[in-house]
């Protein structure tokens, strides 16, 4: 298959960044019969990034497996809000970590962190495993941290699920039919897994920790009241051309 047919094939399919997406997997192929089953791939709907084995992310190349969520560009300012945040030792949790994305990130820009990432989903604890190469647990929420992290952690950054259940058939089939509707349903107001984040947080928080959690504008306010029901000072931050929102809690100790 020529670049070019390869062009009008994702154009078919509705690819929009045809061309660009045409040069990812020339770039990704090692044989022509590679290059035309990743071709049959991500015109039958399977996400670039799980066809590619990659996602880029805050400049990082992120290892991406079959049925986890793939990391979205408007949690860089999920990432980058909690960057900023994150001292060189600090003891940081990503918590629904997906495939670790956000954990990567911080650990690059931190090196000396003591870094724990945790999730429920199987599959994504072993992807997040091979991007991080440390301390991935695999549980609900917090059941799956180590005790001795209670009370002491400086960064709780979550990208929980936030997508209202009934709103989970109007998203692009790519996530629908090929992330894993745990990471994607938020349940009747896409706030569930928020509010269980939020009332536990203080108790895993150190004097002065912060948890971060990205959300939708909408969603945003009603967040902000959870944060402050657990008792944390909240504010929120966003981004108009990522299209992000996140909410941010602090500790007061």
């Amino acid at each position: 298959m020529t670049p070019a047919e390869i062009v009008l094939t994702l154009r078919a399919a509705g690819c929009v960044f045809a061309e660009d997406e045409t040069d990812l997997l020339v770039a990704a192929a090692t044989s022509p019969a590679e290059l035309d089953d990743m071709v049959s791939r991500r015109a039958s709907g399977l996400p670039l990034e799980q066809v590619l084995g990659w996602a880029e992310f805050c400049g990082l190349r992120i290892l991406v497996e079959p049925t986890v969520f793939v990391p979205r560009r408007r949690s860089e300012l999920l990432a980058g809000s909690a960057r900023d945040l994150t001292a060189e030792h600090a003891t940081v949790v990503d918590l629904c970590c997906g495939t670790g994305a956000l954990g990567a990130v911080l650990r690059a820009a931190r090196p000396g962190i003591d870094l724990h990432a945790a999730d429920i989903d199987p599959a994504a604890v072993r992807c997040a495993r091979r991007n991080l190469h440390g301390q991935v647990h695999e549980g609900d929420l917090y059941d799956a941290l180590p005790e001795e992290l209670r009370g002491t952690v400086d960064v709780l950054v979550v990208n929980a699920p936030y997508v209202p259940t009934d709103a989970i058939e109007t998203m692009p089939p790519e996530a629908r039919l090929h992330e894993a509707r745990v990471a994607l349903d938020g349940g009747a107001d896409g706030l569930d897994v928020h509010r269980r984040v939020a009332a536990d947080a203080a108790a895993w928080l150190a004097p002065g920790g912060h948890l971060l959690i990205e959300t939708s504008e909408r969603q945003a306010p009603v967040a902000v009241g959870l944060f402050e029901q657990a008792g944390l000072v909240a504010r929120t931050v966003t981004d108009d051309d990522l299209g992000a929102t996140v909410v941010v809690g602090t500790n007061p100790g």
